[in-house]
């Protein structure tokens, strides 16, 4: 079908709190592109390659590129194996990638010839690219749990110097903190208040209790904060926001019982 006539657009747009090339990889290798598609799912990322879905549950679309141009667009046709509802090659799929502040932000556009089949896919481009923006994630903050366990390590590091080059290297420029006792904005200001904490509270300790759950950038972990002798000093949650790279940007504190 000629794609004069797909004149019917399907448009979404999700950011994703990763790298442009990262994220684009999800467009170009089969293993990442399986990973949000389905076991089976291939793509050759070349003009002319073909392109494969098999869904969970059986549905098989088939394809062909486009267009590639990394880190930034890639388009390819998309049609049903068994012709229904769109037959191969009947529609136009291009995705873009921009750079954004937070992270990339990409932008679906699906041309359709039938508006009724364009408005029947709308739900499930919704729902596909959530897994995407999921499976991308999982892979750029698979360190999730180390970042959080450097910076409760952070907090309980006696030696300043020691202290402040882990919190350097941890978290944004912009860092902010948020929680009982706590209103930071920017890197000195956090850095400041590390130090006012071991002077008013020597040998207070931080760990985290738990396992991390990490979810599109956003981690949450358990903590106990441990006084030097050894005793409790409270408890709580902390919910923390990273950046595209993987560092600490805010996190927010919950004491358990305030």
């Amino acid at each position: 079908m000629s794609q004069v006539l797909l004149t019917h657009m399907l448009d979404r747009t999700v950011l994703i709190r990763a790298d442009r090339e990262l994220v684009f990889r999800f467009f170009t290798d089969t293993a990442r592109w399986a990973s949000w598609w389905g076991a089976g799912s291939t793509i050759e990322p070349r003009t002319g390659g073909r392109v494969f879905i098999r869904y969970p549950e059986g549905t098989e679309v088939s394809g062909e590129v486009v267009e590639v141009t990394p880190p930034e667009r890639v388009s390819f046709t998309y049609g049903y194996v068994s012709g229904t509802p769109i037959a191969a090659g009947a529609s136009l799929v291009t995705i873009e990638l921009d750079e954004a502040p937070d992270g990339t932000r990409v932008r679906l556009s699906h041309a359709f010839a039938d508006p009724a089949v364009r408005d029947h896919h709308v739900q499930g481009w919704r729902y596909q690219l959530s897994l995407f923006a999921n499976a991308v994630a999982r892979e750029a903050h698979a360190g999730a749990e180390t970042a959080v366990d450097r910076w409760f390590g952070a907090w309980s590091e006696p030696d300043a110097a020691i202290r402040g080059d882990a919190i350097v290297k941890l978290v944004s420029p912009a860092i902010t903190m948020r929680d009982a006792f706590s209103a930071i904005e920017g890197l000195p200001d956090l850095i400041e208040h590390l130090s006012a904490v071991h002077r008013f509270m020597p040998g207070m300790t931080l760990a985290r209790d738990g396992a991390v759950r990490q979810c599109q950038g956003t981690a949450i972990a358990d903590w106990i904060a441990t006084g030097a002798t050894g005793q409790e000093q409270g408890r709580g949650t902390n919910v923390f926001t990273l950046t595209a790279d993987g560092r600490v940007e805010s996190v927010t504190g919950f004491w358990s019982g305030r």
